[in-house]
């Protein structure tokens, strides 16, 4: 059984029997949260072993990643500390086989008088393995669970109405940097080399989506996830863009975006493979601030990243989305200020997606905080309330609008400290947000992109064939970039690609 249930608040005794009572029917029942469900899974697995000791437990996830001290001390029988594509196979072998697993890599287990064995980690997994692994099975035999409806099977139709038309994907694994408010600084921790990006063979991600879609047809959009697609040399995608072109030729949007790495040359032959959105990460518009999350982007580099994205919007792209993260309990005036600056001098037309800061528990970012005497907020709250407070009002403005320079300068006076207390103006964030909300949702539905907008009325359109038209037209659109048919050869080895330490052997 998957699916999200909720996070531990709000969710009653009789909830997490019903999720243990259909669990207690497996053998092996494997859980996979992040600390914001920590709670929860440890509910949910403290019940299963009440109604079924037998029942063989594991925990993978981030969350026994970030915090294995944690985990272990749950009701289950062991947690995963790594990579579990080939250790999880290995662990169900010995189960199936009758033998002890308790020597299995990649896992912690529970031995006798409270003891815990704590088993090294296996070599990250290489790009030839990264081939040989199978398929996710999406849309197959799954089943999820809801606070309102209980526990029904994904079907089509559920599919289409809490994922719409869009299949989430990951291409490449690892990433260059190491934020300290990102849970890879744990995995870079664990094995230096994870800052190396890792990935299967276009051709194999190609045949992935195909898969997908042979069993959900109606999927129209891929949304790639990855932490660091823009970091890999432009040969690579390149070799990319070419195989999605010929063989898929779905619209996709590219999350993982750091500014270090953004060119024309990459923007441009992903735009022409089939990009129509993009997602960098910003943070924050302060030096001092990016420098205390060992963000290497410094303000200059991204407002030069996001100039070369504009370009490609309205034309070619959904407005370029960029993430914030508010509420910074140590950010000074200035700090706030020199954000909101940032966010004016911003080329058009941009949205932003703001994240209040929630520290991971056991991260570098968690230790230096609690140095420093912060008083860390509950992780189970979600980080996309943003407080209505002043600052956080005029990002939103920023998104609807570009005022005056002397408007500008007049607003951003009551600005204060993120740490100060402060006035909540929750009518005016109401009626901003929405707004903000409202224009979002007109730029999507003039792409016909329905990556944000699940339910059925994108479906409807995607029967009449309207989306496809409008895949054809934009495809058609795309081909303007290259004349000739096909992307150059580049000329010479960008800058990223030339930074074998941080990228390595492709």
């Amino acid at each position: 059984m998957s699916g999200a249930i909720g996070e531990d608040n709000g969710i009653s005794d009789e909830h997490v029997d019903a999720v243990a009572y259909d669990l207690a029917e497996a053998d092996v029942v494997g859980f996979s949260s992040m600390t914001a469900y920590a709670e929860l899974a440890k509910r949910i697995s403290r019940r299963l072993r009440q109604i079924s000791p037998a029942t063989y437990q594991v925990w993978g996830g981030i969350h026994p990643i970030m915090h294995p001290e944690d985990a272990i001390t749950s009701d289950v029988d062991t947690i995963c500390r790594g990579e579990g594509e080939f250790a999880f196979h290995q662990l169900l072998d010995c189960l199936e086989r009758g033998a002890d697993p308790s020597r299995t890599r990649n896992f912690w287990f529970k031995a006798r008088q409270g003891e815990i064995v704590r088993n090294s980690l296996l070599p990250l997994m290489t790009p030839e393995q990264m081939e040989e692994a199978p398929f996710p099975l999406y849309g197959q035999n799954e089943r999820i669970y809801t606070v309102s409806r209980g526990a029904f099977t994904v079907t089509n139709d559920v599919i289409i109405r809490y994922e719409g038309l869009t299949y989430t994907a990951i291409w490449s694994i690892g990433c260059p940097f190491h934020c300290t408010f990102c849970g890879n600084t744990t995995f870079i921790e664990n094995d230096p080399t994870y800052k190396r990006i890792r990935h299967p063979s276009a051709s194999y991600m190609v045949a992935q989506v195909a898969s997908a879609k042979t069993r959900l047809p109606f999927i129209s959009h891929v949304s790639f996830a990855d932490d660091s697609f823009m970091a890999l040399p432009l040969r690579v995608l390149q070799e990319f863009a070419t195989e999605w072109r010929m063989h898929c030729g779905l619209p996709f949007a590219v999350y993982g975006v750091i500014p270090n790495y953004v060119s024309p040359e990459k923007v441009e032959v992903l735009t022409w493979a089939g990009m129509n959105r993009v997602r960098m990460g910003i943070q924050s518009g302060s030096a001092a601030i990016l420098d205390f999350y060992e963000r290497p982007s410094p303000p200059k580099r991204v407002l030069s990243a996001a100039a070369t994205l504009a370009s490609f919007s309205p034309k070619y792209h959904i407005p370029p989305a960029y993430d914030i993260i508010t509420d910074n309990p140590i950010e000074t005036r200035q700090d706030v200020v020199d954000t909101l600056r940032l966010v004016y001098k911003l080329d058009r037309p941009f949205t932003l997606y703001l994240y209040a800061l929630k520290v991971i528990p056991n991260t570098r970012l968690a230790r230096v905080l609690q140095s420093r005497g912060t008083e860390l907020g509950a992780i189970d709250e979600s980080y996309l309330v943003i407080p209505p407070r002043w600052a956080n009002l005029l990002l939103y403005l920023l998104c609807l609008l570009k005022p005056p320079g002397w408007v500008f300068e007049l607003l951003i006076k009551p600005v204060r400290a993120s740490g100060e207390i402060q006035c909540e103006y929750r009518t005016l964030g109401l009626v901003l947000r929405t707004c903000y909300v409202l224009k979002r949702v007109s730029q999507h539905l003039r792409f016909l992109d329905f990556s944000i907008l699940p339910g059925r009325f994108g479906y409807v359109l995607w029967r009449v064939g309207l989306l496809g038209w409008w895949h054809r037209h934009a495809q058609r659109r795309a081909d303007r970039l290259y004349p000739d048919g096909i992307p150059p050869n580049p000329r010479v080895r960008d800058g990223q690609s030339q930074s074998g330490s941080a990228l390595g052997p492709m």
